[in-house]
């Protein structure tokens, strides 16, 4: 697959290894928490335990259909997904779902799946082109799936949701279907701000010009420059520059990105160790012109995490999904935040950003693996309940989750850390009700 693919909502961060799940003493699945171990049985996270009980009473997802769409393909043949996957697609032209063997993130989000509602019915699609991402959400659509989780970003969008890939997630909520997406893995690589040029026209960042990044090792740098629809006849420009403190050189300039049609730019760039720093030039004069700068692959010295929430998570309508770290207890730093730029709150809530799976045993990270903890959690309400709407499952999710600041919604945190038991007997018990 070539080096225009659509980028992914990468996984980063430190990986965890989730503690087995031990004995559990756990007089009623349904009594909100799980009762605590007896004295000397060794901890278990707090979402095991909530699974474990839910898995118990027999609420596991069955008859209820999960879409993944991501943008690597998917090894089927995986113990984990070989008895789940219903059907799986390609709308990649000339390739298949095992995308020559790059199957990785696809394949630990659908694990993620599986191992949360173990029997729901899974399928699958792969894609690497916005079309191709439309055509999948469309097939998904067709089959009348429940539930499509998407962990993925598209950057150089606008943050306000009227983007072509927000408005995908956006329609497919709107036929029924609880539509799961990232935050996004920009908190530490995403500034924005109105132009502010020099008097030869080089914006200046909030402590001057130059926006330092640090790298470690040979990598590949990727960045993105975009700026609002009003001003889409203006010419800006990201510079990447390599420095010694005395010395410089460009390394690379931004190149105008033209398969979506709109105002951005981006630069791809193999970097290795040492400083560099990113400077953007434009007009000689003050434009008002709001630009973005944003890096998935490396922090910036001068940032801003929020607003940084990226599509197709910023469309009304889609539960979105931020990464939370349970070691810290804390959001994940690297995790996008809210608001959206139409005034929205933008986070739904937080969910563990690691998961063990089937590719990533020492732990897949990131806001996708959150998202697709909370796609199989939306699995297991809607096993629970009886014909809950996407926006009935998403206000379970959040009034049980556990409230981490007093003040909610938060564009950081949303409503809080998702608690699948409680979601679960909530949704039991609006059953019951019916």
């Amino acid at each position: 697959m070539g080096p225009d693919r659509l980028l992914l909502s990468v996984a980063v961060g430190v990986a965890l290894v989730l503690a087995a799940i031990g004995a559990l003493a756990v007089a009623d699945p349904f009594t909100g928490l799980p009762s605590q171990p007896a004295e000397g049985t060794p901890a278990v996270p707090e979402e095991s335990s909530d699974l474990a009980a839910v898995h118990a009473a027999g609420i596991s997802g069955a008859n209820v259909t999960v879409g993944v769409v991501d943008v690597t393909g998917f090894d089927t043949t995986r113990p984990v997904l070989s008895d789940r996957v219903v059907a799986a697609r390609s709308f990649a032209p000339g390739e298949t779902v095992r995308n020559g063997g790059r199957t990785g993130h696809g394949t630990a989000a659908a694990s993620v799946v599986a191992r949360t509602a173990p029997d729901s019915d899974l399928y699958l699609a792969t894609f690497d082109t916005a079309d191709g991402y439309e055509a999948a959400v469309r097939w998904l659509i067709e089959a009348d799936v429940d539930v499509v989780v998407a962990p993925v970003t598209f950057y150089g969008k606008p943050r306000d949701g009227t983007s072509n890939v927000a408005m995908v997630a956006r329609r497919a909520a709107a036929r029924g279907v609880v539509f799961v997406a990232p935050s996004g893995n920009l908190a530490r690589g995403h500034w924005t701000g109105r132009y502010r040029p020099t008097e030869d026209g080089v914006h200046q960042f909030d402590g001057g010009t130059r926006n330092y990044i640090r790298t470690s090792g040979d990598t590949r740098l990727r960045l993105w420059l975009s700026w609002d629809r009003r001003h889409r006849s203006e010419d800006y420009t990201a510079e990447l520059y390599w420095t010694n403190g005395t010395e410089r050189r460009l390394v690379a300039r931004s190149q105008p990105y033209p398969a979506d049609g709109l105002p951005n730019e981006r630069v791809v760039a193999r970097v290795g160790d040492g400083t560099y720093y990113v400077r953007v030039t434009g007009p000689e004069n003050a434009t008002d012109a709001r630009i973005t700068v944003e890096s998935p692959t490396h922090a910036l010295q001068f940032r801003s995490s929020g607003r940084s929430i990226a599509a197709p998570a910023t469309a009304p309508r889609v539960l979105t999904v931020g990464a939370y770290d349970r070691a810290e207890s804390s959001v994940a730093p690297f995790s996008s935040a809210g608001p959206t730029r139409d005034g929205r709150v933008g986070v739904d809530a937080v969910a563990p950003e690691t998961h063990t799976t089937a590719t990533d045993p020492d732990g897949f990270t990131g806001s996708s693996a959150a998202a697709a903890y909370t796609a199989g959690t939306a699995a297991l309400v809607l096993d629970a309940g009886s014909d809950h709407t996407p926006r009935a499952v998403e206000r379970l999710l959040e009034r049980t989750a556990d409230r981490i600041r007093e003040t909610t919604p938060h564009p950081r945190i949303g409503y809080g850390r998702l608690r699948p038991a409680r979601a679960v007997r909530a949704a039991r018990n609006r059953s019951n009700q019916d």
